[in-house]
């Protein structure tokens, strides 16, 4: 997926849903680094890709809720 239609994807996704993406890409890397570990080649492309979305929808959920709390004061 390229990187605009990830973010285009992320950004119409609730909190509620970012905060299960996350969790699941964090799930994924602990799976990831196990294979990391056994020598698997591919796993350092997919554990770089994985990592850059993880981050990325941190900031998402970190600008949604300062955003959220500058519009309650």
């Amino acid at each position: 997926m390229k990187r605009r239609e990830e973010l285009n994807k992320l950004q119409d996704m609730s909190d509620e849903e970012l905060g299960a993406e996350a969790q699941r890409l964090k799930e994924s890397l602990f799976r990831l680094n196990f294979k990391l570990a056994l020598g698997e080649v591919d796993a350092v492309r997919t554990i770089r890709r994985e990592k850059k979305s993880l981050a990325r929808i941190q900031t998402m959920m970190r600008e949604r809720e300062s955003s959220a709390q500058a519009a309650a004061k």
